[in-house]
């Protein structure tokens, strides 16, 4: 059997991708070696885990009232419903992208997939309606997506010991948790445990949690999770694991941190690495870089011009949304159109409580290339909104070029924040003037008015506070 377009991976991009090159016009064969379509992202990542912090975040919330004079009782939780209900939602949406597939005339394989040549997969598995099990193409697009990084020092086969996946299911509320990374996944999961009554703690081998991020932006978030965990180390490192009398022991090194400590169950969660190996890109001539990234062009075009690569395979940042985006590309370029990969801003989103976003430079970048940037921030605790939902941690930060006056980053911390930072993303790839996000008029009262806000900040026309122009 050949293929116009053979799609390899079934995540967001994968789809993504396939489903455009087939409005497109081109015969598209989509293969993916999970029983459901989807990807990490949708079967055991972004969507399951979002519906679990959401659960925390109400749980929160309702917390948050008793300063209003509404108070709950302790909630009961049935991990049981809420396992069945975080599969319902996955389960809608995988068969909601099957039935789009269908529509789009889009022959779906659920198989593992292996190059043999630079035209020639093997799929092995399903592969019903392939004679020989071989699948040529004309083209493909490799989004293979990728997996959490594991340490070998911290590998110990024991079922307290687990990754994101693992802790997605559910398996039980430990009493006590470890979370070994400070990252995004970490930070997140520990959000969901501490709310359902886990005693957590998150150990960093870095002087801070999120590394990369602004540490403006993280400084609030650190403040909000030193109060929901039970301990934060930082600069520390986790030497061994051992399993004794139904717990995981736990030795650790750096300042103040416990020499050993027990803990029911222990959360690895140290970032992830590109799923390159195993494919017979070798066999393709598909160039893989040293820390296993598929190396690509604007058009996302691997070695071999007919061969694409997109999402976490094809290099950071490793997001779902980027994936889509590198998706259609790689699509439009198949079918032959002018298209390419070159956005101005990317966004990220921390999804704990507060939130935290970011898109375009950030400070951090600009100090460490030596680029001159103007900062302009507005504080929440001057924005009306935020004080009527007791929510006044916050802020809003604009990135500025000093030359053009132009916005080219942007950053926000506080509920909401992944929301508020699209309308960044827009003003950073149109170009916008500081002065035109100022002189757009936002709904009042809302959080998106601080975005507005804080480019008064830098004109020096706040009137929510007393900011003087910059000279």
């Amino acid at each position: 059997m050949e293929s116009q377009l053979v799609v390899l991976g079934g995540g967001p991009g994968g789809y993504a991708a396939a489903f455009l090159a087939a409005d497109l016009g081109l015969s598209v064969t989509l293969v993916d070696q999970e029983p459901r379509l989807g990807g990490v992202c949708l079967l055991r990542g972004c969507i399951p885990s979002k519906a679990l912090l959401h659960v925390a975040k109400v749980m929160t919330e309702a917390q948050h009232l008793a300063d209003w004079g509404v108070n709950f009782s302790r909630p009961s939780v049935c991990l049981d419903t809420m396992r069945a209900r975080k599969e319902k939602i996955i389960a809608t949406l995988s068969g909601g992208l099957s039935q789009l597939g269908k529509q789009r005339n889009v022959q779906i394989f659920h198989a593992r997939a292996v190059f043999e040549d630079a035209h020639t997969l093997r799929l092995e598995g399903n592969s019903q309606g392939l004679a020989d099990g071989r699948l040529r193409f004309q083209q493909c697009i490799l989004a293979t997506g990728s997996s959490p990084a594991r340490i070998p020092a911290l590998s110990l086969d024991s079922p307290r010991v687990m990754d994101s996946t693992d802790a997605l299911d559910l398996p039980e509320v430990p009493e006590s948790l470890l979370v070994v990374g400070g990252g995004y996944i970490g930070l997140e999961m520990g959000t969901v445990y501490a709310a359902l009554g886990s005693r957590v703690t998150v150990v960093e081998m870095t002087d801070g949690l999120l590394p990369g991020v602004d540490r403006d932006l993280v400084r609030p978030l650190h403040k909000q999770l030193q109060r929901q965990f039970a301990a934060i180390h930082l600069n520390t490192r986790v030497v061994s694991l051992a399993e004794k009398k139904g717990a995981i022991e736990v030795a650790f090194e750096g300042p103040g941190a416990p020499r050993t400590e027990r803990f029911s169950r222990v959360l690895v969660a140290v970032g992830r690495r590109p799923n390159s190996a195993g494919l017979g890109l070798d066999k393709a001539g598909i160039e893989v870089d040293p820390r296993g990234f598929v190396v690509v062009d604007r058009q996302q075009r691997t070695r071999q011009a007919h061969i694409f690569a997109i999402g976490d395979v094809a290099g950071e940042p490793m997001l779902a949304h980027k994936a889509a985006h590198q998706g259609k590309v790689a699509a439009e370029a198949a079918a032959g159109k002018p298209a390419e990969f070159a956005p101005r801003a990317i966004p990220a989103v921390v999804f704990t409580d507060p939130e935290i976003a970011w898109a375009g430079v950030t400070e951090t970048e600009a100090a460490r290339t030596g680029q001159k940037v103007h900062t302009a921030v507005f504080p929440w605790g001057a924005s009306g909104r935020a004080q009527a939902v007791g929510r006044t941690e916050g802020f809003t930060k604009w990135i500025i070029d000093p030359a053009s006056q132009r916005v080219i980053g942007c950053g926000i911390v506080g509920p909401g924040a992944g929301d508020l930072v699209s309308e960044a993303v827009l003003a950073i790839e149109l170009g916008a003037h500081v002065e035109d996000v100022a002189w757009s008029i936002h709904p009042h009262p809302t959080l998106s008015e601080t975005l507005a806000f804080a480019a008064e900040v830098h004109l020096g026309t706040a009137t929510d506070l007393y900011r003087p122009k910059r000279v």
